[in-house]
């Protein structure tokens, strides 16, 4: 069984190519052509914390797998992160365990690389204004990779924590190319943006109709189960867009509160889900028509992004010959 840690699957994990899987991935969902049951959790409520499970078949890359994944809000008080987990990946012909995986570095890739995916579906194409709230892993791993398919000169970076804001802006500066700035307030990132990436735990939105410009695009990735990112003015108005509507719409801990909570306060129906990305892929949806339209792609994470990212990092582990064989016994 080969073993990979973090540090290997980062430097394994190119992210123009998991653009790329990642399109496939989401076109073999949305045809039904992957196994991808819903999300499980086994709570721990003296940590508000859960430990979930997220098995996936996807045949099209050869890989059966399964996710492991902690989320425990509070670590950040201790200096750990919230989110850790483990992938296993087994032989789809045997059911042989084949390899072990750190998670986490796959979690931060693939869930910035698919809103990648959506902003090059959906974003107009002369976008050039990013706006990050969020100071974590997901808002580095989005700015790295919604600059790969739009032409984005200015950041914006805004957070709970001023002081780590101002931390990712420089992070950021040394590594892309433009104007990367801390600002203070999120309606001030949002501002004349034309692509928001929402990568917070919030319980109050972050993302607000009376903040955005006409025609942005949203990209909304954080999750937490007692609030959401996006308020039901902008979830009514926008073209909303998902991985999957059996995952985003289903009870937790897999569905979203930023759609199941308009959807019960008789706001929207559950057919207010425009596409999904691989129905956009395809062609068996139109995306935006407008340049003012403003579009929303709401992301819970599904296990074919898992195994799509998994499949790249084997292949590129095998070829370059890395990561450690070891034996169960």
């Amino acid at each position: 069984m080969l073993l990979l840690g973090r540090s290997q699957v980062e430097a394994l994990l190119d992210v123009d190519s998991l653009i790329e899987v990642l399109s496939s991935a989401m076109s073999d969902l949305s045809a039904g052509r992957a196994s991808v049951p819903d999300r499980v959790a086994a709570l721990v409520p003296e940590h508000e914390g859960f430990l979930a499970a997220m098995p996936g078949f996807l045949p099209s890359a050869g890989v059966l797998m399964t996710k492991l994944v902690s989320l425990f809000p509070h670590n950040d008080g201790v200096r750990l992160p919230t989110h850790q987990a483990l992938i296993v990946a087994f032989d789809p012909d045997t059911g042989e365990p084949a390899a072990l995986l750190d998670g986490r570095a796959i979690t931060a890739a693939r869930t910035g690389a698919c809103s990648a995916l959506s902003a090059r579906l959906l974003a107009r194409e002369d976008a050039t204004v990013l706006a990050v709230l969020g100071t974590g892993v997901q808002a580095r791993s989005h700015a790295r990779a919604i600059c790969r398919v739009r032409p984005i000169r200015e950041i914006r970076i805004a957070g709970r924590d001023p002081a780590k804001a101002a931390v990712l802006a420089e992070e950021l500066s040394a590594a892309l190319e433009g104007d990367v700035r801390a600002v203070s307030s999120y309606a001030e990132a949002l501002d004349g943006a034309d692509i928001a990436a929402a990568t917070t735990h919030a319980v109050e939105p972050v993302i607000r109709r009376s903040w955005l410009t006409p025609g942005v695009h949203i990209t909304s990735v954080g999750y937490n189960p007692a609030g959401r990112e996006v308020d039901d003015a902008t979830v009514i108005e926008a073209l909303v867009c998902v991985e999957s509507r059996q995952a985003v719409l289903a009870p937790f801990p897999a569905g979203s509160n930023d759609l199941l909570m308009p959807i019960r306060g008789g706001l929207i129906t559950a057919d207010h889900v425009h596409a999904e990305l691989g129905e956009l892929i395809a062609g068996h949806r139109a995306g935006r028509t407008t340049p003012d339209q403003i579009t929303l792609y709401k992301s819970v994470g599904v296990a074919a992004q898992d195994a799509a990212a998994t499949a790249l990092v084997l292949a590129s582990a095998r070829e370059q010959s890395i990561g450690e064989e070891i034996t169960l016994r």
